[in-house]
């Protein structure tokens, strides 16, 4: 899109990440809209970004949620904002070596990360393309160049976010709006705690934040950082998978 950004949605606004863009993006003459799950945490935020000179407010949606979510994108679809960074994403780990993820766990962790994370791209492209401007940003992961045995299904739904955005790029570029996929690796958060397994070259949001922003300013079809990770990463997902599989036990992302 051309020009800063005047109307910004950010979904997962309580999360770490989420929360950091909201106040990146919190200035004068900016209305943010925030959505969460957990109330209070969301109107302290929007008072936050208020005291720096912004508009907020605030949408407090369970994603889970269909029939609400499915009154929402209604909604955004026939108002969508200059900028959606489609950040809200949830995350589970295999309880013990040896086991898989619980079936409700993975069905709860799919509706968020994949099917809610794509209906929200759906319905705001619709209406970007319409207007004939905006610009949208999917929350990937560097854990999409190669499934971690310790998230398994983190590691595909990531994928799937990245592979959706990628495409959709392409298919509203004639349009006139933009489409970033974001692949963060590990920032600093209470889902980054309790993730298993080391977590090499870790950023605190703010400087995540930053360097989204700066990214989407440039309309790039790819933010990934930091970026010895974000090769390593890539490396990764080229080897063989017995290679690679190897190689991520011996770092110690085995179970």
């Amino acid at each position: 899109m051309n020009g800063r950004p005047r109307r910004v949605l950010i979904t997962g606004a309580t999360g770490g990440i989420g929360r950091a863009l909201a106040l990146e993006y919190a200035a004068p003459g900016v209305a943010l809209d925030l959505q969460g799950r957990r109330e209070e945490e969301l109107a302290a935020l929007a008072a936050r970004c208020r005291e720096a000179g912004a508009q907020a407010r605030t949408h407090a949606l369970d994603l889970h949620d269909r029939t609400r979510l499915a009154a929402w994108l209604d909604e955004l679809a026939a108002d969508p904002p200059d900028l959606a960074i489609l950040n809200a994403g949830v995350n589970i780990a295999a309880p013990a070596p040896g086991e898989t993820e619980a079936a409700d766990d993975m069905d709860a962790l799919l509706e968020v990360n994949v099917r809610a994370a794509l209906a929200l791209a759906r319905a705001l492209a619709g209406g970007m393309r319409r207007r004939g401007a905006g610009q949208l940003a999917l929350m990937s992961s560097q854990a999409a160049w190669r499934g971690l045995p310790v998230t398994p299904s983190y590691s595909a739904s990531k994928a799937a976010v990245k592979a959706y955005g990628e495409a959709l790029r392409d298919v509203m570029a004639p349009a006139g709006v933009g489409v970033t996929v974001i692949m963060p690796g590990y920032v600093t958060s209470p889902m980054c705690a309790a993730m298993p397994g080391p977590k090499p070259f870790e950023w605190d949001a703010a400087r995540a934040a930053r360097r989204i922003r700066r990214g989407l300013a440039r309309n790039r079809a790819r933010i990934s950082f930091p970026f010895p990770l974000n090769l390593g990463c890539w490396l990764l997902g080229g080897l063989p998978p017995a290679w690679s599989g190897l190689l991520l036990r011996w770092l110690g992302y085995g179970r």
